[in-house]
């Protein structure tokens, strides 16, 4: 291989250009022409290639986000988008693409190595919903953006004696909860794979109250069946919690920032052992950190679940929360 595609697309996270620039200077080790995808899928149908040198991802180790940008497209999901993509990709001499993103990015790789193309995913999403690997790209610092922002909200719940919900990000999968909430010590966590009703979370709370608590947390994941402003105003109707009842919904503030020593060493990692992946002549799999190695595993057992959490975690937050 000569020359090779580099693209991020679905939602960003910390590490991702961490992990282009790893792909970029092992490409020049191996003298491999290194070209970037802009714009995600959307980028790969437009032909928006641009070709990819030392300089320009030089300083770019720290920075959040992705100086590749992305962007979600309906179209490559499409036979007729994807062999559009294939015909883009032919057209720029373009021998093999590492795709660095999560399980739609990824589904999307298996689409191109089904065609034929040789493809390597990257796996890179805050949630950790990725099977297949103990941990992907961007998790690390959006948990430590978390954990910063519980610490900080404790501060102003011990002082006011208020009970916080605290709503993170988690769509499908409440690591980030779960984990967030046993770091930062809420007395309660609800997440889809183990949801906590309204009245657990309210006699939760009351019982924080009675023992004498100056403050209460509650971790709440986006996936739950109920929104948070709902459970703040059953709370508040109760009349009897004790506290003071807050929202914070932490949003998309636990997606930037620059990313952490794990997350850089990880993206790194996987950057390399993806581009020599291709190098071997591997197609169709994704780079995945099993224990302290990096391997690769099949893209289809990858997406074909959710990444179960680990249930000692739940055992875990419940003794901790008391």
């Amino acid at each position: 291989m000569k020359r090779i595609g580099v693209m991020t697309s679905g939602g960003d996270s910390s590490g991702m250009n961490a992990a282009i620039r790893a792909v970029v200077r092992t490409g020049l080790e191996y003298d491999i022409e290194v070209f970037g995808v802009r714009q995600g899928f959307l980028g790969l149908l437009n032909g928006d290639f641009h070709k990819l040198t030392s300089f320009e991802v030089s300083g770019i180790l720290q920075r959040g986000g992705t100086i590749l940008q992305t962007a979600r497209t309906q179209d490559f999901k499409t036979a007729a988008g994807q062999a559009k993509g294939l015909r883009r990709l032919n057209e720029h001499g373009i021998e093999g693409l590492i795709i660095i993103g999560g399980d739609g990015s990824l589904r999307g790789a298996q689409a191109l190595a089904n065609l034929g193309f040789p493809v390597v995913g990257i796996p890179a999403s805050i949630d950790n919903d990725i099977d297949g690997t103990n941990m992907s790209i961007g998790v690390d610092t959006a948990l430590n953006t978390i954990i910063e922002s519980l610490d900080r909200i404790r501060d102003t719940a011990t002082s006011h004696t208020r009970a916080f919900i605290i709503e993170v990000m988690g769509r499908n999968c409440g690591y980030l909860a779960i984990i967030s909430s046993i770091l930062g010590g809420a007395e309660i966590v609800s997440v889809p794979e183990r949801e906590i009703s309204l009245e657990e979370i309210h006699d939760a709370l009351v019982s924080a109250y009675v023992r004498g608590k100056s403050h209460a947390v509650a971790v709440i994941a986006e996936g739950v069946s109920y929104k948070t402003t709902d459970l703040v105003e059953y709370l508040e109707s109760r009349g009897d919690v004790g506290f003071e009842v807050r929202l914070s919904i932490l949003g998309h503030v636990q997606r930037g920032g620059s990313p952490s020593a794990f997350d850089r060493l990880l993206a790194t990692r996987m950057g390399v052992k993806a581009l020599e992946a291709l190098r071997e002549g591997q197609s169709g799999v994704m780079v995945a950190l099993d224990g302290p190695e990096m391997t690769t595993v099949p893209i289809e057992k990858a997406i074909g679940r959710t990444r179960p959490i680990n249930p000692s975690y739940f055992e875990l937050a419940r003794i901790l929360s008391r």
